[in-house]
């Protein structure tokens, strides 16, 4: 079976944004890049064309990846909304410890980015916390080691 990639609809729209930038745009670009490279002469020894064809090869590779993630996206909008609990989509409030809250937005793998507090539920923290309500403890168990946290709020807001 198919790997399935957990998206939210805006990243499902930026995605196909990105890919019909890449198949029309971009690709005149380096098509460009490389019929003005082969005008250069000799190609073997043509470093110009050698880095249109490694872009080129670089935006396939890039398109044939966004096409596979569409062709296997999941939309994990409103996921466990009626049940007030952790799911994918949702935003939370969590409180380690030592009493410090941090506000986390749950999303896929392909949404994640810890830099901007955006959580895989695929994470040791997102597999911990997914299917918990407001008020429940729980452990995390990552590399670095456990600790535990508890949910202050669960919400849906962006």
């Amino acid at each position: 079976m198919a790997k399935e990639f957990k998206i939210t609809s805006l990243r499902l729209a930026e995605l196909e944004k990105e890919l019909n930038y890449l198949k029309t745009t971009r690709e005149r670009e380096i098509a460009a890049m490389i019929a003005e490279a082969r005008s250069y002469g000799d190609l073997s020894e043509n470093s110009e064309y050698d880095a249109a064809k490694n872009e080129q090869a670089k935006l396939y590779g890039r398109i044939a990846e966004i096409e596979d993630i569409l062709s296997h996206a999941v939309i994990i909008e409103d996921e466990n909304e009626a049940t007030g609990r952790v799911g994918l989509g949702c935003t939370v409030v969590v409180e380690d410890a030592n009493g410090k809250q941090t506000t986390y937005r749950i999303t896929g793998s392909q949404e994640a980015n810890p830099m901007q507090f955006k959580i895989s539920d695929d994470s040791p923290f997102g597999r911990a916390i997914v299917g918990k309500a407001a008020g429940e403890s729980f452990m995390v168990n990552a590399p670095a080691g456990s600790f535990s946290m508890k949910v202050v709020s669960v919400s849906r807001e962006g």
